[in-house]
């Protein structure tokens, strides 16, 4: 690549979306960030890690919270009774996220990143999904589960991850004209996934 360019990967469960953003990541020779940004955002912080654990890409509201509460970007200092609340660990995470972006390439997973990093030039967006019966079978070749149980588990992950993007974006996740290229992954395989976002990344150089 001539120029930087930050890759941030949405994705349905199921759909391969991780393990497509680490074989671009080793095509491309430009760090991964996934789960890594909940331990860069504790350290940065100072805040428990397990409490970004537990929130993570998932929004537990109590039933007088607000439907949304869209990221503005300000930090709430250490000092007020909000400091560890769940949007102040989201804040904490944008920033990583605004740094790791700043150093140069890369690719980040998830977390809302397409939106925090809205106003950045020379960021693709990219989302992996799926047919629900093939997320299935992934999911049931990779933890041993019944198809019930499986078909279970990938509607609760995408329900979390849509509520959570929701919460703070104010945008539906699985909109495509939230990103710049949407991927079918089991039409491509995660092989073609890879070249189809290189081909992009090319023609994104070019005209930028």
């Amino acid at each position: 690549m001539d120029k930087d360019v930050v890759i941030t990967i949405a994705r349905g469960y199921g759909s391969g979306g991780k393990t497509i953003g680490k074989m671009l990541s080793k095509e491309l020779g430009i760090p991964y960030y996934d789960r890594e940004l909940l331990y860069m955002a504790s350290e940065e912080s100072g805040i428990n890690l397990s409490l970004f654990q537990e929130s993570d890409e998932d929004i537990k509201k109590g039933i007088f919270d607000p439907e949304t509460h869209k990221y503005s970007g300000e930090l709430i200092e250490p000092e007020d009774s909000k400091f560890v609340s769940k949007e102040n660990l989201f804040n904490y995470q944008a920033k990583i996220i605004k740094d790791v972006a700043a150093k140069g390439s890369c690719i980040i997973v998830g977390r809302c990143a397409d939106f925090i990093l809205k106003d950045k030039p020379n960021v693709i967006r990219v989302f992996i999904w799926a047919p629900h019966d093939d997320c299935v079978k992934t999911v049931v070749d990779m933890y041993a589960l019944s198809e019930k149980e499986a078909g279970k588990k990938i509607r609760k992950i995408d329900r979390h991850r849509s509520e959570y993007y929701h919460y703070y974006t104010c945008r539906d996740w699985d909109n495509v004209r939230n990103y710049d290229i949407c991927l079918n992954s089991s039409e491509l395989g995660y092989d073609g996934c890879v070249k189809a976002i290189k081909a992009y990344i090319d023609v994104f150089s070019k005209v930028k």
